[in-house]
């Protein structure tokens, strides 16, 4: 008889392509994976992997077992929900993986109110930015994901649901005093000699700060990349730099002052789930918490508007 935890170990080597990033995924050793294929292959009587250099490949038999794989755990998991959902209880544990700026504006927030009134429900808050939670959930790493719609990296195909949760402005960070600080809104053409604080290379925000800075005419002169928003907030705060960050990630016990671009940018804010999976009584839960919640200012404002229309996903 097949197991199941050995089909989950092809599924992901399937969808991330190397032992060492299944391992990793799954916080095990790469010689504990590489052990339990070959169990598997003992198991089918059939060659799955085959060695290509130092990298490893699936075989025919390897890839249309792996693909089945997933077809076999998306229905057991499809009989685990029918099952919980006799008594209509939220249970176990959900992984809602979420960008900085959202987990102690909406995430926290939502997870309190799931602890109050579906106490058996277990809500795992993982950090993770647009370009990374987006595979997350693919692979399933991740249950649930709270991303921006706006970034480009991802493709948003017929296997994701996108459930809309607000737009949320970019706004301009300037230290206290600074002379843009004047204006009620900033061309960013303006901002062509300062010194800037941005994200980690390759991040949404970090691309997004530069795309609109060459659309403004110039290259921005970087002072810092921190992945921390605090830090970055602190360092604008304290050294006279500027910054591009959404709404959400400015808090107001910083020294610092915000203004809207012109013309304005959004972002779009989403919860999305992988469409075709029964969902469980307790993801059902955490949507509607996500999306049910209080009013946020910061995703209050209108939109789309440049940004949003140029990256808004597929139907």
């Amino acid at each position: 008889m097949l197991n199941t935890g050995r089909l989950h170990l092809l599924s992901q080597l399937d969808t991330l392509g190397t032992v060492r990033a299944v391992a990793d995924t799954l916080h095990l050793s790469a010689s504990t994976v590489s052990q339990q294929l070959a169990v598997l292959e003992t198991e089918t009587r059939c060659r799955l992997i085959e060695r290509t250099g130092r990298r490893v490949r699936l075989t025919p038999a390897g890839l249309l077992l792996a693909r089945r794989a997933r077809e076999i755990l998306d229905r057991m998991a499809d009989a685990e929900a029918e099952l919980r959902a006799l008594n209509d209880e939220p249970i176990g544990t959900v992984r809602l993986a979420v960008f900085q700026s959202a987990i102690y504006s909406l995430a926290v927030p939502a997870a309190n109110r799931l602890a109050t009134t579906h106490p058996h429900l277990r809500l795992e808050l993982v950090e993770m930015e647009p370009h990374e939670n987006g595979p997350a959930l693919r692979s399933g790493e991740a249950d649930v994901i709270v991303t921006t719609t706006d970034y480009s990296g991802l493709t948003w195909g017929t296997d994701l649901d996108v459930m809309s949760l607000g737009s949320d402005p970019v706004l301009l960070v300037l230290p206290n005093g600074h002379p843009l600080a004047a204006r009620a809104a900033v061309d960013l053409a303006a901002c062509k000699e300062e010194t800037w604080a941005c994200d980690r290379p390759q991040s949404y925000m970090a691309d997004l700060t530069v795309r609109l800075c060459r659309e403004s005419g110039f290259e921005p002169r970087v002072a810092c990349r921190f992945s921390n928003y605090l830090m970055l907030l602190r360092h604008v705060e304290t050294t006279g730099s500027i910054a591009l960050l959404p709404a959400l990630a400015v808090t107001a016990d910083h020294a610092v002052v915000t203004r809207r671009l012109s013309p304005p940018v959004h972002r779009n804010v989403a919860v999305v789930v992988r469409r075709g999976v029964p969902q469980r009584a307790a993801v059902n839960a955490v949507i509607a918490a996500l999306r049910d919640h209080p009013e946020i200012e910061a995703l209050s404002a209108p939109g789309p508007s440049r940004e949003g229309r140029e990256a808004a996903p597929r139907p």
